[in-house]
């Protein structure tokens, strides 16, 4: 299975200790080895790195981790692969436009069957079924919404188009609109908020440990999701199976079908 990360901020943030941790399980302590990608968000649109090396080798990996890119939203993803095979075109995050922002998305779990959900208006470049899953949704929003409805009846659109596609299997992933980080469970994902009074971290896999308190303003809100836990002295909250959570301004706006 793959794993899963993402960061929604109040202000531009960078996300170089939480990914120092999160590329180690790309090869060193978890079997994904399979490529890598990630995308930073600036406005509506997005830079993405990309890397068929495991992430823990990987000189791109090596770079993000140093270089402080400041985001408001981002989505990492490492890979283990199940049948397609390892190219550049199969390594999330993806990427569409639909109402002229950008939208990202990366996926862990398996959906056999998707294949089947016929296309519109997007095609897969590669040939994963996390491509098409991804495709599907933002097929059926744009047939639904010509231009951007209300928060809440997109997020309520997403989940049902969430839950329709889990019972093709498992289909745990993290999308964003360049507004909104969207983080949907089937059976593994979870999040945290750092806020003030910020307080030390430390990695699970990594010996690293910062204190946030030297790095931060008393304003700034921080949402961090990943597969499993990242840090071991943290509280982290785990999504519940069918559950769409969506953060904004580095807090939950909806968990569940209930507005935060």
């Amino acid at each position: 299975m793959c794993e899963l990360l993402g960061m929604n901020c109040n202000v531009p943030t960078d996300i170089n200790f939480s990914f120092a941790g999160f590329r180690q399980r790309g090869g060193r302590t978890g079997p994904h080895r399979d490529g890598w990608g990630i995308a930073f968000y600036e406005g509506r649109g997005a830079r993405l790195f990309h890397d068929v090396m495991p992430s823990v080798a990987s000189e791109i990996a090596r770079f993000v981790e140093q270089y402080p890119i400041k985001s408001m939203n981002v989505i990492a993803h490492i890979r283990r692969r199940t049948r397609s095979r390892v190219c550049v075109e199969n390594t999330h995050p993806f990427q569409r436009e639909l109402w002229g922002r950008t939208w990202v998305f990366a996926h862990n779990g398996y959906v056999s069957g998707i294949k089947r959900k016929p296309l519109r208006f997007y095609a897969p470049i590669g040939t994963t079924d996390s491509e098409h899953a991804f495709c599907y949704i933002l097929d059926a929003v744009r047939r639904r919404f010509h231009e951007p409805p209300s928060p809440a009846k997109l997020h309520r659109l997403i989940e049902s188009l969430a839950g329709e596609i889990a019972a093709y299997g498992r289909f745990n992933f993290l999308m964003c609109d360049a507004r909104h980080l969207y983080a949907y469970s089937t059976n593994k994902l979870c999040w945290l908020q750092r806020r003030a009074p910020f307080a030390r971290a430390a990695l699970v896999d990594a010996d690293l440990e910062v204190d946030f308190s030297r790095h931060t303003t008393p304003g700034d809100k921080v949402v961090v999701v990943a597969t499993r836990p990242l840090t071991n002295n943290e509280a982290w909250h785990p999504c519940r199976p069918g559950e769409l959570c969506v953060f904004g301004n580095g807090k939950p706006i909806r968990i569940g079908s209930s507005d935060v």
